[in-house]
């Protein structure tokens, strides 16, 4: 074969190939771009929670009048529970902002309710229903999409999932293959506006730029996620990266299958599934908030830091926090009776694959370096938007009538074996994936290639 056919042959190759990412990126664009659009607009939302809720409940979050000594958690907690009898408290959080006001959980008529606290007064300021604040309802909406449930869980997995496909399915098609094509790629072409070019520019430079970014930021919200959430936790346990074999002060690792989020608040992401030990039987006098935290204080735990109290005769007490600063992430377990430390796990003792994971959790919700960092995560947002919107309407200034506008399929059985198998490599990293893939594979070959008018509206 001479040196022009062998050109020839690698060229066509590469078209088919091509040719067949092409579709793959069509049909899970057309698919999943409204979800992706929601969980970017609730995303840029939530990552300025703390300036938003900050303005909204500034009469709660703020004391009136800073006092010269605050009272203490237990002697907070008593008249709290004094001055509302069918109140339960469960947790309080201490803060070193001297105008800042204590966040207490508590349990109200059997709803849960965070009560803000006046530290030097005691008395309350407000109470929100835990389920119906501001950041709740962007966070149900982010995570469920507000309906709630595990079908609308896994559907925004499904399409966080679907989105690094996307972006690496894109980065392919538009990576720049000569020096004419930097335009179109990395800068837009922007002197029609309204033509056709114009919008795929603003489909595809703006995705160029912020690909990346996107799936550092996909990454670090996939631990929350329903199915590879546990997946990346067995990961990290296995694999000896998340906690160290047993991060305990003393003893064996407790046999309780009760785990530390069932029972307590403000868990670093890496402490959520420790198992929750259990307080010495034969104690008699519980001890006080103070006391907790005057043991907390001594173990330099950083504020502000959350004292859950135990539930039971042989509950313990708690103390977390999932630190601004990750370094500063703290989970103790404390005997209620004693105040032994029976389980004492810092940043520090996390393999590094926690470590990573907890650094990409707190970039995700846009801490991790202040207000730089929520910006970076508004543009990332604003970025998928603007990709996902211009992908439509590129869309339907290309669809032929009574078609869907598909790219043409190709001939090559071996390129569309080899990149559907690709595909499902993907699929068993991201099982969600595999299965939808699986889906379409099936109906595509019982329903749509059998059906004449599918056939033809799917150009297949």
């Amino acid at each position: 074969m001479s040196a022009g056919e062998t050109k020839r042959v690698s060229k066509g190759l590469s078209k088919t190939i091509y040719q067949s990412v092409w579709r793959w990126h069509f049909y899970a664009g057309v698919i999943f771009a409204p979800f992706l659009i929601i969980l970017a607009f609730s995303g840029a939302v939530y990552l300025f929670k703390p300036q938003i809720e900050g303005y909204l409940y500034k009469d709660m979050l703020v004391v009136r009048e800073v006092g010269s000594q605050r009272l203490t958690s237990a002697q907070i907690i008593e008249k709290v529970q004094a001055d509302n009898p069918n109140l339960k408290v469960s947790s309080i959080t201490l803060t070193d902002a001297k105008n800042a006001s204590y966040p207490m959980s508590v349990n109200l008529n059997g709803t849960p309710t965070t009560m803000y606290v006046d530290p030097y007064s005691g008395e309350a300021l407000g109470t929100l229903d835990t389920d119906k604040t501001f950041a709740s309802f962007f966070k149900k909406l982010h995570s469920e999409l507000v309906v709630g449930g595990t079908i609308a869980n896994r559907l925004v997995e499904l399409a966080a999932c679907w989105a690094v496909i996307l972006l690496t399915t894109g980065l392919y098609l538009w990576w720049p293959r000569n020096k004419s094509s930097i335009w179109g790629t990395i800068l837009p072409r922007l002197s029609k506006p309204g033509s056709r070019l114009f919008w795929r520019d603003l489909h595809a430079v703006p995705a160029f730029w912020i690909s990346l970014l996107l799936i550092v930021i996909i990454a670090g919200g996939l631990p929350w996620s329903g199915i590879m959430g546990p997946q990346i936790d067995r990961l990290a346990n296995s694999t000896n990266t998340n906690t160290p074999p047993y991060a305990y002060s003393f003893g064996a690792k407790p046999s309780s299958v009760t785990v530390a989020k069932d029972a307590a608040e403000d868990l670093p992401w890496a402490a959520e599934n420790l198992p929750l030990p259990q307080s010495a039987i034969g104690g008699y006098i519980t001890l006080t908030s103070d006391e907790i935290a005057g043991i907390a204080d001594a173990k330099n735990v950083a504020k502000p830091y959350t004292i859950t109290l135990p539930k039971g005769e042989t509950g313990v007490f708690t103390v977390s926090t999932s630190h601004v600063k990750p370094g500063n992430n703290a989970t103790l377990h404390l005997d209620q009776y004693s105040g032994a430390v029976l389980t004492d796990v810092r940043f520090a003792d996390y393999g590094i694959m926690a470590q990573a994971i907890t650094y990409g959790i707190a970039f995700h919700e846009g801490r991790l370096f202040g207000l730089a960092n929520q910006l970076l995560g508004l543009l990332a947002c604003v970025g998928l938007i603007l990709t996902a919107a211009s992908s439509y309407v590129m869309w339907r200034k290309r669809k032929p009538d009574g078609k869907l506008g598909a790219p043409n399929r190709h001939d090559n059985k071996k390129v569309t074996i080899g990149v559907t198998l690709i595909m499902l490599v993907c699929g068993i990293v991201m099982p969600l994936v595999g299965i939808s893939i699986l889906v379409v594979l099936v109906l595509d070959a019982l329903i749509i290639h059998r059906v004449k008018p599918l056939r033809h509206w799917f150009s297949v």
